[in-house]
């Protein structure tokens, strides 16, 4: 890609649109992951309960020995980048290629939305495998009966009503809006859209975002920040002044992160599929 030099013009760029985190509030960090990429998750299933007898040397019923599974998390997503700004595109566009606008902008617009859209597809393709999908046509009149087959599962499976969070495509949510149903149905907090919650229905928070964070053919990702285990394992940027063969500055970065969706609580994650 050519580079446009400043002739005299304005030390400014005009910089690109670019979202913070989405999925902050959707993903959990209850596991230590420092010094290890893989851990051990123990899930202690329970026992059936019985009828208590009267007779015999077993009242209680049959013991049972207390079992347990194993989920082995490994971190498997190890991603990075490298920028150079030659001296002369230093002095020659009054500033507006500073490394550290470099840094941010390249944080912003392709790490974050990177990590958004990778937590979303694990928690999609769960979703799928565990049963947890419905697949219909959306239109005007049927996006909130969509948001409700979520809600239902949710409620047969348990998952609290506390912190549910729809992650929602703008086509779905374009198509909610128009829903009679939804509207009546809807609350909404000016202190939620800081975060990009424009509603919430039924205690869930509707959060859009753009097609791409979502798999394809997928109207939204519902969810429980109980289900998904975030690993944020390394986050490192260097910035280099004039280093070995380049006069100039020479910006490397390295991210290594993964989600997981935890088998005991596979049951907090549903997605809507599109035919």
């Amino acid at each position: 890609m050519a580079i446009n030099y400043a002739s005299k013009y304005a030390k400014k760029v005009a910089e690109r649109f670019n979202l913070k985190s989405l999925t902050q509030a959707a993903v959990n960090r209850d596991y230590e992951w420092a010094g290890v990429d893989t851990i051990n998750v123990y899930s202690i299933p329970t026992v059936p309960m019985g009828d208590y007898s009267l007779t015999g040397l077993q009242r209680y019923g049959v013991p049972q020995e207390l079992e347990n599974t194993i989920q082995t998390l490994t971190v498997g997503k190890d991603r990075s980048f490298a920028i150079t700004i030659d001296r002369k595109s230093l002095d020659d566009t009054q500033g507006a290629m500073a490394a550290g606008k470099a840094l941010a902008r390249q944080i912003d617009e392709v790490i974050v939305p990177e990590v958004d859209a990778y937590r979303l597809a694990v928690m999609a393709t769960a979703a799928v495998a565990n049963g947890a999908t419905d697949t219909w046509t959306i239109t005007k009149s049927n996006a909130y009966e969509a948001l409700l087959a979520g809600t239902e599962f949710f409620g047969n499976k348990k998952v609290p009503v506390n912190k549910r969070i729809a992650f929602v495509t703008y086509a779905f949510y374009s198509f909610i809006k128009q829903d009679p149903a939804f509207m009546l149905a809807s609350e909404l907090s000016k202190e939620e859209l800081i975060n990009g919650i424009v509603g919430k229905v039924d205690g869930v928070k509707i959060v859009p975002v753009p097609s791409t964070y979502l798999p394809a053919n997928t109207a939204f990702v519902m969810c429980h920040p109980a289900a998904t285990v975030a690993a944020d394992k390394l986050e490192d940027y260097k910035t280099h002044d004039n280093p070995p063969g380049i006069n100039g500055i020479l910006i490397e970065g390295r991210i290594r992160y993964d989600a997981f969706v935890l088998d005991a609580k596979k049951d907090a994650v549903y997605c809507h599929k599109i035919p």
